[in-house]
């Protein structure tokens, strides 16, 4: 009786269903209805966990403007990232860049000029000159660059976005929208922080030329440290802002609005609102171990099952203590297994949403046991699971 006493509860914690409850006596969080924006289309989203707060049209084909330098910056980045350019390498400035029109770093025909002063020229003044230099240093030419950032959006998801130029100039077939602009700003900040501090710079000088940050959130709020300005008759006033308080992070998108102060404005207001109302909240960490579970066959009885990345969520402040997560493990585990291997799942919810469901995995490899340990663990679990 003692050795099927012993299986029964083996087998129990094996397909126990793990529930992290919170205080069932905690009230409701009541959260008022999202400010009223004025603009065409506008979103405000948690980078870590994608998580959407407010939007409106957010996936309304739009011209970007100069919000397509996003991208632009973007590409330059992975290219520095993986090595196959330098902030110290010295891009030519052709004709074609130097005669581009609308906003400019004032490059001239026939000089020299770093990638890092072209990075900051795109970034801080909005030079469509160094737009154009750049795409043509890492790509050859801007239209061999067109390519590439549009092979670059399919890939970060961004479905109603086409780009026919590395400025933003007004283009009939370019086109993006607040949601994939969110989701671009998302993977700038999330794929290259080492770069990233350059969107917070408020001012840029180039050729005895200095100009000005066209962010003017960074000089009202310390929390904002980017992102991108646009602007023309056809897109109207845009900005995509991004800001930081304690450990929450918010991007607010807004497109078509009527001045330059309003973009700012409304982006304000749906940063206040997220910040006063929500939080992120890191709910496990990577090779952080969730459960124990058996496992048959293998020179160990047991491994350890987690999440191999950072889950978050974003929740309602005053909301943690009523989160509910649920480990769904699978019903038998047999060795060999590798670390990775997915072994269940595990889904979080409040009050009834489901904010998380995503894979569980080995943390560590279990091979094969030897083989009186295979028949005995054959044999051990033949007899338990025939217990109802």
């Amino acid at each position: 009786m003692a050795f099927i006493s012993l299986f029964r509860s083996a087998l129990f914690v094996y397909t126990l269903l793990l529930v992290i409850a919170g205080n069932a006596l905690a009230q409701t969080v009541l959260i008022p209805a999202p400010p009223q924006i004025a603009g065409s289309s506008y979103v405000l989203m948690e980078p870590k966990s994608g998580h959407v707060i407010m939007e409106n049209n957010s996936s309304e084909r739009l011209p970007p403007a100069s919000l397509t330098k996003m991208m632009t910056a973007y590409i330059v980045e992975r290219e520095l990232d993986e090595g196959r350019i330098a902030m110290g390498d010295m891009v030519p400035i052709s004709v074609t860049a130097w005669q581009t029109g609308g906003s400019r770093t004032f490059v001239r025909e026939g000089t020299s000029v770093t990638v890092e002063d072209l990075l900051r020229g795109v970034v801080i003044q909005s030079g469509n000159d160094a737009s154009v230099a750049l795409a043509e240093f890492v790509a050859g030419s801007e239209g061999a660059f067109v390519d590439i950032m549009n092979q670059q959006a399919e890939l970060l998801g961004m479905t109603n976005t086409n780009f026919e130029n590395a400025t933003g100039l007004p283009s009939p077939n370019h086109y993006s929208t607040a949601q994939d602009l969110a989701l671009l700003a998302q993977a700038t900040i999330n794929d290259y922080p080492e770069t990233y501090p350059i969107y917070a710079e408020k001012h840029f000088t180039f050729n005895n030329i200095r100009q000005p940050n066209r962010n003017s959130l960074l000089w009202r709020d310390n929390s904002v440290d980017g992102l991108k300005t646009g602007h023309t008759e056809e897109a109207g006033y845009c900005l995509v802002a991004s800001a930081k308080r304690d450990d929450t992070r918010f991007i607010a998108v807004v497109m078509g609005a009527r001045s330059a102060e309003s973009r700012s404005q409304e982006v304000q207001k749906m940063l206040n609102y997220g910040f006063r109302y929500y939080q992120s909240e890191r709910l496990f960490s990577a090779g952080q171990e969730l459960i124990e579970s058996p496992v048959w066959g293998g020179v160990a009885n047991t491994l350890s099952v987690g999440v191999l990345e950072d889950v978050h969520v974003t929740i309602s402040r005053g909301a943690r203590n009523q989160l509910e997560s649920v480990i769904d493990l699978d019903s038998v585990v047999r060795a060999p297994v590798s670390a990775g291997d997915e072994l269940g799942r595990i889904r979080v919810s409040y009050q009834g949403e489901v904010l998380v469901d995503q894979p569980v995995l080995a943390l560590v490899d279990v091979p094969d046991g030897g083989f009186f340990k295979r028949i005995w663990d054959a044999v051990k679990l033949f007899f338990v699971q025939l217990l109802p």
